[in-house]
């Protein structure tokens, strides 16, 4: 079992590791080359084709019909509404908004997992995301352009119910993952998404013009199809198989170290005393959360 914790906290943790270095790869390829709803579309399509040839070589597990209402559910808060909500609200508010009302994320999934799975609400787990909620706040601050006024607040919504869509979606697949193996969920999850997408998001994949695209270009929208989708979605789910929703969210906190400290390796920022204090927080934080005193 402890191994099994083990590599379940490492996967969660590679998954916010790629999350943080994919802000710096994003940005360059959207929207220049591609519009933002037509990314969603050729990550969802991308990832979804990668799944299903996987699941092919590895064999087919069946699905109980019961589940697929379950599945369809995950689909809709876990890929097409958490994806296309962050998107549009990202393009109104600032990125730094929209970094800060993530940071809900945990609490959100907090809250989801007293009421639908009867997780009960603990000091500790309060205090661990509170520690958090601190030190994602200080890195995310001290980079400035955090704007509360009424431009904004359309996009802070829709980042808010980003926020909200993704923490329902980690408490609902969870009893799923007591259930089947992480492929066979991951791969309907992305199944039903990508159908739930496909009125947002082909005309803009449709205007994608290929010729224009550099290597450099190539590269980055291929990390994010390939590892900020695909391999992001399946290593967060084989997390959850032996985590709870609540420590899974806490990792999340670690998104803006990642993202600071991947700039200092491509020398664009540097690390001082705010950064190891911020980190020092966040690893407190997620200890709290996924720790069980007697």
């Amino acid at each position: 079992m402890r191994s099994k914790t083990l590599v379940a906290h490492l996967a969660v943790l590679s998954a916010n590791l790629i999350y943080g270095i994919n802000y710096t790869f994003a940005k360059d390829v959207m929207p220049g080359y591609i519009k933002p709803f037509g990314f969603i579309f050729l990550r969802a399509m991308g990832a979804l084709s990668l799944f299903w040839t996987v699941s092919f070589l590895y064999g087919q597990e069946k699905i109980e019909r019961q589940d697929f209402k379950r599945l369809a559910l995950c689909g809709f808060f876990g890929v097409a509404l958490n994806q296309l909500t962050f998107f549009s609200g990202l393009s109104i508010t600032s990125p730094i908004n929209a970094a800060i009302i993530m940071t809900t994320n945990p609490v959100l999934v907090l809250l989801a997992a007293s009421i639908i799975l009867h997780d009960r609400i603990t000091f500790q787990k309060i205090t661990g995301i509170s520690l958090g909620i601190v030190g994602a706040a200080i890195l995310i601050l001290f980079k400035g352009d955090f704007t509360i006024d009424t431009s904004t607040w359309y996009g802070d919504l829709l980042v808010f119910i980003n926020s909200m869509s993704y923490g329902i979606y980690l408490v609902i697949v969870s009893p799923l993952m007591r259930k089947y193996e992480p492929l066979t969920v991951i791969k309907w999850v992305f199944t039903f998404g990508f159908l739930f997408i496909i009125p947002f998001g082909f005309n803009q994949f449709n205007e994608i013009e290929w010729q224009s695209f550099t290597l450099d270009i190539w590269l980055k929208t291929g990390f994010v199809v390939i590892f900020t989708t695909f391999f992001a979605y399946l290593l967060g789910t084989i997390g959850l198989k032996s985590l709870r929703p609540a420590t899974v969210s806490t990792y999340i906190y670690f998104q803006p170290v990642f993202a600071a400290f991947f700039a200092i390796m491509l020398g664009k920022d540097e690390l001082d005393l705010i950064k190891i204090i911020a980190t020092l927080l966040i690893f407190s934080g997620v200890f709290l959360v996924s720790r069980k005193f007697n």
